[in-house]
């Protein structure tokens, strides 16, 4: 009797026009495939089934999730290598005949795998309703993603909290770390905008306040900060109050669409890692709103994953169990909406290598505590973010995505836009006691900056 690893690698084989560079070990003990790659466990029938009934991406990472297959060794050198393989050699199941289904089919009766669909893996799956971006849909997309609890995020970042790219300065310094990269972030964003004291900054999507409270603590900006996640929300007033700055902060709980304030009432408008969400069709609308609220000569930052023409969303896995609804462009498509909301584009720089480190790091911190996650969010959650954290790190390392800094200006009716022709200060950011960068309105001067923890 042929063994089961075997058989599975000559179908596999036969499946994708090509030997993939994976060694297989079945649930009978069998191995095959080559010595030096990595080791696919399929610990049951069941992976075999799941595979069955979903032949995609989506049921490779359900088996994964329910622990029905695993990856001995790197996780990322698994999937980075099998990747590699289908993309150099064009292995894809979708050039399969009839003839391969059927043996496929067959093959999976003799190993047993054909029965009934498998159960969900455990982790939480988004099944939103309703009409895509509608305020509903889209308070019920975010929820789903960042309300899993705040403790989870507070266990898995820094003590900023900052959910996003960090700006890694001294990369090569062992004493330089997450928290560091994420206030040179914060650092460089707040002179980007060019905020002095009492300038009013409308932080659009704001996550756990990162930007919002370092700039009012910082910078002594009058900062009022919108998202649609009640607990983020909660987290970010609690915030406020426990460092003192509840004249200089409003957040609010409310969609974007919604925001409560007069046409040119902002200084400088800020939504870092938010845009991704707000969906093609709307992103004109968006970044109408955007304009709207910034004043003559008011700059605008955006931080803001970018994506292929050919694969704007996030994939199969990342919609269904992380950010349904997410969609990412190529930045130019980007600089070209906020060109046509009227926006001067004045900088674009990329990030990409920044968040192959930040995740990085996030994934230490999972794998450094897991039996920790695992108590907080059960085993197949914890799983789905491990494939997470390792596959969003391999796409920004590998090109298949980026991330950019874009800073735009709100010009005068004359078209005046006020910014500096030079802005080399952004970046020297160890001289932060020096804010001579130039204000929104163009009158330059410093900002004095309070003392507080970085």
């Amino acid at each position: 009797m042929i063994p089961v690893a075997e058989r599975l690698t000559l179908l596999l084989r036969d499946f994708f026009g090509g030997e993939l560079p994976i060694r297989l070990r079945a649930w009978d003990g069998s191995e095959a495939g080559p010595h030096d790659a990595p080791v696919v466990v399929l610990r049951s029938r069941r992976a075999l089934r799941r595979l069955v009934w979903q032949p995609d991406e989506l049921g490779l990472a359900q088996a994964y999730i329910s622990g029905d297959l695993d990856i001995e060794g790197d996780l990322g050198e698994g999937l980075s290598a099998v990747w590699r393989a289908v993309r150099e050699r064009s292995l894809s199941g979708a050039t399969a005949g009839l003839a391969d289904r059927a043996r496929a089919a067959a093959a999976a009766v003799r190993l047993g795998a054909v029965g009934p669909r498998p159960p969900e893996p455990g982790a939480r799956r988004a099944k939103l309703r309703g009409t895509l971006h509608s305020t509903a849909r889209d308070r019920s997309a975010i929820s789903h993603h960042y309300d899993l609890s705040n403790d989870f995020y507070a266990a898995l970042l820094d003590e900023t909290m900052a959910y996003s790219c960090g700006y890694w300065t001294r990369p090569d310094d062992p004493s330089y770390g997450p928290v560091d990269s994420q206030h040179d972030k914060l650092e460089l964003i707040c002179r980007k905008l060019g905020l002095t004291p009492g300038a009013r900054l409308l932080d659009v999507g704001c996550g756990w306040g990162s930007l919002t409270l370092y700039a009012a603590r910082e910078f002594k900006a009058r900062v009022t900060a919108v998202t649609l996640s009640r607990q983020q929300r909660d987290f970010v007033a609690a915030r406020v109050r426990e460092q003192g700055l509840e004249e200089l902060v409003e957040v609010e709980l409310r969609h974007y669409r919604d925001i409560d304030a007069d046409p040119g009432s902002f200084d400088a408008v800020s939504t870092v890692e938010m845009g991704e969400h707000v969906g093609d069709d709307e992103y004109p609308a968006f970044a109408a709103l955007l304009f709207r609220m910034l004043k003559p000569r008011g700059r605008l930052f955006v931080q803001q994953m970018s994506r292929g023409a050919n694969a704007p969303g996030g994939g199969a896995f990342i919609e269904s169990y992380i950010a349904p609804d997410m969609h990412m462009r190529p930045v130019g498509d980007t600089l070209n909406l906020l060109e046509g909301a009227g926006f001067e584009v004045r900088a674009a720089e990329s990030l990409r290598e920044h968040y192959v480190r930040t995740v990085a790091a996030w994934h230490r911190t999972l794998e450094d505590d897991w039996d920790t996650f695992v108590g907080m969010v059960g085993e197949p959650t914890a799983r789905v973010w491990r494939l997470y954290l390792v596959g969003g790190g391999l796409a920004f390392a590998e090109r298949r995505m980026g991330v950019d800094q874009i800073v735009a200006v709100r010009p005068t009716r004359q078209g005046e836009a006020a910014m500096p022709a030079t802005l080399r200060d952004w970046y020297d950011l160890d001289d932060r006691d020096r804010r001579d960068l130039g204000a929104p309105d163009g009158t330059g001067g410093g900002a004095g900056r309070a003392e507080g923890p970085r």
